[in-house]
């Protein structure tokens, strides 16, 4: 079990730290001077931290590779308010070493909960075809075990084990909500898209040492991945309408909403619309979430630079606080003030 994670940095600010990370980015750079240095990207399960070795690089810079799990002994220490590694020490850590269960963040939610819930918005459903369609995706075991621990991204949102489940019943609520503001939303093809606009995620991503994509992944993408999926499952549905296969399958491909995004049709319909901004919003109220919990020890209510939303972010929480704690002394000033007259 490690002993240091990255959560515990600001315990340990200007001290000697041991522990082992993930190299999620590893370069090797050149000083001013020609000779060489690695700029590191470190994580565990409880976030990231950059990394940078100075001295005796030659020594281990080709002995470790991206996804390696490393041993380290460095100082840690802030630069611009972001924590920091420098590295004393590093060595490859061998396969018996290992606990992989501290190197991936997890979601904190009950994942058989979760399902559940997705279960039981499918439950609901009254179209035939769409919800057969569904139930056929959750009883496959293969699909079901790898939905469940799947992240919905490699860093922008849901980043985590169980993140593409935690996005998908989070998203169905928000289906649920919004839908019942106009009367029509056809719910069931809402759902469809909602269960299904990011299930290519399980063949797009690998989350076995850390967050990356596979060549599927990286040669088609998770939209041409999912029409794949949607093919095979619909051919074992017999009668399946050809009209509702068409909107299904524009719902996959027009869901990220613009073509500079990666979707080659725009939003053509109704729940096809609605998909797209409640998938947008869902996935960037995420993204503010977890960008507050990184920099919950910053001492401004600012957080850093938050580069998926190109701007800093002002958590509302720690400004109203600070607010509050600056007018506490004036309100006890004037209130003595008064008992003195």
């Amino acid at each position: 079990m490690k002993d240091f994670f990255v959560r515990d940095a600001a315990q340990q600010e200007n001290k000697i730290i041991t522990s082992s990370f993930v190299v999620c980015n590893k370069q090797i750079k050149s000083k001013k001077s020609g000779e060489p240095y690695l700029d590191l990207t470190l994580a565990d399960r409880t976030g990231q931290i950059q990394s940078k070795m100075w001295d005796n690089v030659d020594e281990v810079a080709y002995s470790f590779e991206q996804d390696d799990i490393v041993k380290i002994k460095g100082l840690i220490n802030k630069y611009n308010q972001r924590w920091q590694l420098t590295i004393h020490k590093l060595r490859k850590m061998d396969e018996p070493e290992i606990d992989f269960s501290d190197y991936l963040p997890k979601t904190t939610k009950n994942i058989d909960e979760l399902w559940s819930a997705l279960g039981q918005f499918v439950a609901s459903m009254t179209n035939p075809y769409l919800k057969k369609l569904l139930e056929l995706f959750m009883a496959d075991e293969k699909i079901a075990a790898a939905y469940r621990n799947a992240p919905a991204a490699k860093t922008l949102h849901h980043a985590y084990i169980g993140g593409l489940l935690d996005h998908v019943v989070s998203l169905f609520r928000s289906c649920e909500l919004v839908s019942q503001n106009y009367a029509f939303i056809n719910r069931d093809l809402l759902y469809t898209g909602a269960f299904l606009h990011d299930i290519g995620k399980i063949h797009e991503l690998t989350y076995a040492r850390s967050f990356s994509y596979t060549s599927e992944g990286q040669l088609l993408g998770h939209m041409i991945i999912e029409l794949e999926m949607l093919h095979e499952k619909i051919a074992q549905i017999a009668g399946f309408p050809q009209e509702l296969k068409i909107l299904i399958e524009h719902l996959i491909i027009s869901h990220h909403g613009q073509y500079d995004f990666g979707s080659p049709k725009l939003p053509m319909f109704p729940e096809a619309l609605m998909l797209h901004y409640l998938d947008d919003l869902d996935s960037k109220m995420e993204a503010m979430r977890a960008q507050f919990e990184r920099d919950a020890d910053l001492d401004t209510a600012w957080t850093a630079y938050n580069s998926s939303l190109a701007r800093p972010l002002l958590n509302t929480k720690k400004f109203l606080e600070k607010k509050q704690q600056e007018e506490t002394p004036l309100k006890a000033s004037a209130a003595a003030g008064d008992g003195g007259e």
